[in-house]
């Protein structure tokens, strides 16, 4: 079973992913800020994780950058959620390597699912 992680400090829109996710057949796990979240990728192994950037205890660049420091989540494909535009990202985000950056205003969980299933080479 593909796996997903979630992390995301808005519960409405980590639920809405969610049941999108696991409506779809996915195991889906949450957590809602960077520190617990990289617990949950440690644990959970991933294939993909949807990571929004402006979080509490630890945002999204620092997420990214220890999980890419490590030799389990160096190849996690990830992709970024945001309400920024892309040029008010950290340019330390596209160069730990993500996968896509997706403005949360702009897509629909659909439209979310469809990008994943791309990503993981399901479409």
């Amino acid at each position: 079973m593909t796996k997903i992680a979630i992390v995301e400090d808005d519960q409405a829109i980590s639920q809405m992913y969610r049941i999108k996710f696991e409506a779809e057949g996915y195991q889906v796990e949450t957590a809602e800020n960077g520190k617990i979240g990289l617990s949950v990728i440690e644990q959970l192994k991933p294939d993909i994780v949807l990571l929004d950037v402006m979080m509490p205890e630890m945002n999204g660049d620092e997420v990214l950058e220890k999980l890419r420091a490590t030799d389990w989540g160096k190849d996690i494909k990830v992709i970024v959620l945001t309400n920024m535009g892309e040029q008010e990202l950290s340019p330390k985000i596209r160069d730990l390597g993500v996968s896509a950056v997706i403005l949360k205003a702009d897509m629909t969980p659909r439209q979310v699912a469809e990008l994943v299933k791309k990503q993981l080479g399901a479409i």
